[in-house]
């Protein structure tokens, strides 16, 4: 005869956990040694329950479905399709060209791709409204499966400037949008985890961003692809991605818009650093496998050296089989919707929406998200949490280790920097101020950098 698991074990409720707990405090405040509150202003507690009401938030995390995506810039042709070759041949699922010339030979690019399962995103710079009609052809004339990605609110955000202006932006988008029959629109919202902004932050103004399409294109009859920064807050970053679908279901079911949205991960640079760079490797491992958790529809790994190195082939390799060492060797390919049910993640769901909501409100309540853009009300409101954030690294409280702990005094970088690893400044005429990517690390590395001998 079957039984039910624990059924011969009492109940134990909330209350009487919380009463436990507190006894063997032995008379130290719950609140005060338990409970801490993230930087997004929730509250943690030391355990969930039932008893607590919390939501369950289904969404679509199907995690055995995600695809390991390579980025690669097209500078020269044949290298970019020679690279996306390899890379298909040695793991990689789908690929992500980043062209920034409507000179592209597309057919030259293609040659001998395979077809098939394989997703081509390609991320476009610039815009031009004949040239994504170009690759819409020639992907229903050859049967592949492109998506598109072209962003002028995020061109605005990252740059300060619109490609040419707001109005003629958009009547280039609804011209787009017209003769397209692929996916062409993305939202750039790695930008905002980048500079320092909060996870509830990070949701409402990429909420806000997707509402300036909505409202200002006539018609989206396509999937929108979400990029998405990944920290290092584990659980919080799995609720993270469940709480965008939610919100996007949400909004996008007011324009009558019946797409789920599509997401690509990757990890943050904020918390990368170049001093005990192979720490960077663990960091992005965890990233990567909350991104998992949380429901990404495909995950570009960053390499453990790309802030300070060029693309190279060795930083390439290990970043993919990180990826592959967690799909094909930690199962996390086996099981959909893992984190459905753990009360701590649905609270953390259920509050990082819940908060985002309420920002989202407000920001449409004073004009929307472009006029808080020109006003600098989201600039200044990012910069106030990243400061927040980078006292607690100056502090020693957040710790980067190798850097502001446990620092190898013998490891010396400035002959191995092929990139410039800092925040570039140059004064040219902008309509906004650019929303700035920073690195919490950068004033400790210059500061070792400058007594290296």
């Amino acid at each position: 005869m079957k039984t039910k698991l624990f059924q011969d074990f009492n109940t134990v409720s909330s209350k009487q956990w919380k009463q436990q707990i507190q006894f063997e405090l032995k008379g130290a405040d719950y609140n005060d040694t338990l409970i801490w509150e993230s930087l997004e202003g929730i509250k943690v507690k030391p355990f969930y329950h039932s008893d607590d009401n919390i939501s369950a938030y289904t969404s679509n995390t199907n995690t055995t479905t995600f695809t390991i995506l390579q980025q690669i810039f097209v500078h020269d042709i044949q290298m970019s399709n020679k690279k996306a070759k390899e890379s298909l041949n040695r793991g990689a699922e789908s690929i992500h060209f980043t062209i920034e010339s409507d000179k592209i030979d597309i057919a030259k690019l293609m040659t001998n791709l395979p077809l098939g399962n394989v997703v081509y995103y390609f991320n476009l710079p610039f815009l031009s409204p004949e040239y994504v009609k170009f690759l819409n052809d020639f992907a229903t004339t050859n049967s592949y499966n492109f998506i598109i990605q072209v962003d002028p609110v995020g061109q605005l955000c990252k740059d300060g400037n619109w490609f040419e202006n707001l109005n003629l932006d958009f009547q280039k988008l609804n011209e787009i949008s017209k003769n397209s029959s692929i996916p062409f629109l993305k939202i750039q919202s790695g930008i905002y985890q980048n500079s320092g902004a909060n996870m509830v932050q990070q949701l409402a103004y990429t909420i806000a961003h997707i509402n300036e399409y909505l409202n200002r294109i006539s018609s989206i009859n396509q999937p929108i692809t979400i990029e998405v920064a990944i920290g290092t807050n584990y659980f919080f970053e799995i609720a993270k991605l469940r709480a965008l679908r939610l919100l996007f279901k949400t909004l996008t079911t007011e324009y009558k818009h019946n797409f789920d949205c599509h997401i690509i991960a990757t990890p943050t640079k904020r918390n990368k650093t170049i001093y005990d760079y192979n720490v960077n490797m663990l960091r992005t491992t965890t990233e990567c496998m909350s991104a998992i958790l949380g429901g990404a529809n495909a995950i570009s790994n960053l390499a453990y050296d790309a802030i300070y190195h060029k693309d190279n082939e060795f930083g390439d390799r290990i970043s993919r089989n990180q990826l592959l060492i967690l799909k094909e060797e930690s199962y996390f390919d086996k099981v959909n919707n893992p984190s459905d049910g753990a009360y701590y993640i649905e609270s953390l769901t259920e509050q990082l929406a819940e908060k985002a909501l309420e920002i989202f409100k407000e920001i449409e309540a004073n004009g929307g998200f472009i006029t808080q853009l020109i006003e600098g009300t989201i600039q200044r409101k990012i910069s106030e949490s990243a400061q927040k954030e980078q006292e607690l690294f100056n502090s020693g409280k957040e710790i980067l280790l190798g850097t502001n702990k446990y620092p190898n005094p013998n490891d010396k970088m400035k002959h191995d920097l092929e990139l410039f690893p800092f925040v570039k400044t140059k004064d040219r005429k902008t309509l906004i101020v650019p929303i700035i990517e920073k690195r919490l690390a950068e004033k400790v590395e210059q500061e070792r950098l400058a007594l290296e001998e």
